[in-house]
C-alpha cells in the first residue's frame, strides 16, 4: 500500500497532503505536554516497530505481496495521536531513504496507513475491548479485529486513490496519464489479498504483540493514560523484540513478486497496457533514494542489505524523534518561561 510516485497527479497529491496536514498539526499541538521525555522513546520504539513489520512481505493471491503495518498495535499502547506520528516517520524514511513510496505521495500512503488507520482500528478496539482488564483475553481479540478491519479500510482508501486517477486524467489518445486501472479492477484486486491474507497477517501480528506484552511489559499497555503524568520506563525486552524482529528480516525476501501497484517502469510495461503512462514517466523517477528497494548497492547480498537496511531505519527512527523531542522540550521550556 506504498503508493510510489507516478500514480497519483499533482493535484491528487496535493489534496492528499492538504487532509494529513491538519492531522499532522493537531497531534504536535496534543502531544507538547507529553514529549517531555515520557513519550518520545514510545513513540521511537513503535516507529521502529511499524518500519519494521512493512520489510516482512507475504505471498499475496496473484503473485503479489503484501505486509503488515503496525498502526493499530501503536495506537492501542501509544493512543491515535502519537501512533499517528510514530507511522508517519517510518513512511517519510521509507520513503527518503529506500524509495518505499513516493515523496509526492507522502500525503496519501501516511493518510491511508497513519491516519485513517490507527485511528479507526483504536474505536473498534476501544468498542470491543470495553471494560475488559488490561491483561484479559478479550483485549488481545478486540486489537485483532481492529487490525483486521482498519488495514482493509486503508487498502480499500488506496485502491480508491489509484482507481479514480483514470478517471479524471487521460492524455489526447484516451490513455491514462498515471495509474491505469479504475476503480472496477483497483478495488477488487486490492481488497481480495487484503480480507485474505494481508488482513490475517495485520490481525495475528497484533494480537501477538499484545499477548506478548501482557506477558512482559504489561505497564505498557497503559502508556496513554499514565504518560501524562508518569515517565514511562520500557523495559529491555521491549528493545530486545524489536532486535529480534530486524534480525529476521530477511525473512521479508522470501515473498516473490511486487504488491500490487506499486509496480516499476520494467514491470508496468510488463502489464500488457501496451503503453507506459506520460504522467508516470515524468514522475516516477522525481527523487532517487539512497538505498532504493532496501538493496545496499555496494554489497552483492540482497540478505545482508535487507538486514543492515533495518538497522539503518531504526537508527534513523530513533534519531529523528529523538531530535524532534528535544526541539519540542526546549519549546515548551521556554514557552513556560516566558509565561512565568
Amino acid at each position: 500500500m506504498h503508493i510510489p510516485d507516478g500514480y497519483l497527479s499533482p493535484a491528487t497529491a496535493a489534496v492528499m497532503y492538504a487532509a494529513a496536514l491538519p492531522f499532522w498539526y493537531r497531534a504536535t499541538q496534543k502531544l507538547k505536554s507529553l514529549v517531555t521525555g515520557r513519550l518520545v522513546p514510545l513513540i521511537a520504539l513503535f516507529a521502529a516497530v511499524s518500519f519494521v513489520i512493512m520489510m516482512f512481505n507475504v505471498p499475496l493471491p496473484g503473485g503479489t505481496t503484501g505486509h503488515a503495518v503496525g498502526s493499530v498495535l501503536a495506537a492501542i499502547v501509544l493512543g491515535p495521536w502519537a501512533a499517528m506520528l510514530a507511522v508517519s516517520v517510518a513512511l517519510i524514511i521509507q520513503a527518503l531513504f529506500f524509495g518505499d513510496g513516493g515523496i509526492l505521495a507522502i500525503g496519501a500512503n501516511a493518510f491511508n496507513l497513519a491516519i485513517a488507520m490507527p485511528f479507526i482500528g483504536y474505536a473498534i478496539y476501544r468498542f470491543i475491548s470495553g471494560s475488559a482488564p488490561t491483561i484479559s483475553a478479550r483485549r488481545v481479540a478486540a486489537g485483532a479485529i481492529a487490525g483486521y478491519i482498519a488495514i482493509n479500510v486503508a487498502a480499500l482508501l488506496t485502491a480508491i486513490e489509484l482507481g479514480i486517477q483514470p478517471m479524471f486524467f487521460r492524455d489526447a489518445a484516451g490513455h491514462a496519464l498515471y495509474f491505469p486501472y479504475g476503480l472496477d479492477f483497483a478495488i477488487p484486486a486490492m481488497m481480495l489479498g487484503h480480507l485474505t491474507i494481508a488482513g490475517a497477517v495485520e490481525a495475528i501480528a497484533t494480537a501477538m504483540v499484545l499477548a506478548w506484552l501482557q506477558r512482559t511489559n504489561p505497564h505498557l499497555l497503559e502508556a496513554f493514560n499514565a504518560a501524562q503524568t508518569t515517565p514511562m520506563r520500557i523495559s529491555r525486552w521491549a528493545w530486545g523484540g524489536v532486535i529480534a524482529l530486524v534480525a529476521l528480516t530477511p525473512i521479508g525476501l522470501l515473498a516473490p513478486g511486487t504488491a500490487w501497484g506499486e509496480w516499476g517502469r520494467e514491470e508496468l510495461g510488463q502489464l500488457g497496457l501496451g503503453y507506459i503512462p506520460s504522467g508516470f514517466d515524468k514522475w516516477s523517477s522525481l527523487w532517487s533514494a539512497p538505498i532504493p528497494d532496501y538493496d545496499i548497492p555496494l554489497l552483492d547480498n540482497p540478505t545482508v542489505a535487507y538486514f543492515l537496511s533495518a538497522v539503518f531505519g531504526v537508527a534513523l527512527i530513533v534519531t529523528v524523534l529523538g531530535a524532534l523531542g528535544w526541539v519540542i522540550e526546549k519549546f515548551a521550556q521556554r514557552g513556560a518561561a516566558e509565561t512565568a
